[in-house]
């Protein structure tokens, strides 16, 4: 088989393992190197043979030898992997027309039930962009669903421990 398939399966061997704490998925590394070069599959017993002693080649060295060679044969694979971390944060969008000091947003749950992932992410936003401009959030339970679920007790509480949890501390309660 030729040199730059060995050199293809040995590059895909090391970083496998780099990732994997110094040991490489044989079923990782030939997935990779099919999905790079699809003309080997016609050849996949060949190839299959072939990355099984290069994986028991790499799996052999420590972790730092196998990053040294990385670095000296393919330093590209280390930097691709950098630039994710380096990215720019994701942050929420601003408020229009938003003053500090004067925002104020409230979270309204139904006490028919615990939190869900929805009011979970609802109540979230609202906490944040009352801490993000130093204003009020306001919990609200509101019993007013059109669908007749009658409130519970024990979920006023279940939703408070909730919002606690989540780590969304409300400035004012009120029940209507």
């Amino acid at each position: 088989m030729a040199s730059n398939v060995e050199d293809l399966l040995k590059k895909y061997a090391l970083l496998n393992a780099y990732q994997h704490g110094g040991k490489a998925q044989p079923k990782a590394v030939l997935g990779k190197v099919l999905a790079e070069n699809p003309q080997l599959k016609s050849q996949v017993r060949e190839v299959a043979s072939l990355l099984s002693r290069i994986v028991e080649e790499v799996n052999r060295l420590t972790p730092e030898e196998q990053l040294k060679i990385l670095r000296d044969r393919w330093p590209e694979l280390l930097e691709a992997r950098r630039k994710p971390a380096e990215a720019e944060e994701k942050r929420l969008p601003p408020l229009p027309e938003a003053e500090e000091g004067k925002v104020v947003t409230r979270f309204s749950p139904n006490p028919d039930c615990v939190l869900h992932l929805g009011s979970a992410r609802a109540a979230v936003l609202s906490w944040f962009y009352a801490r993000n401009y130093k204003g009020k959030f306001i919990l609200r339970f509101e019993d007013t669903d059109p669908r007749g679920k009658k409130p519970k007790k024990e979920f006023y509480e279940s939703i408070r421990e909730d919002l606690e949890w989540l780590g969304c501390k409300w400035d004012e309660e009120h029940i209507q």
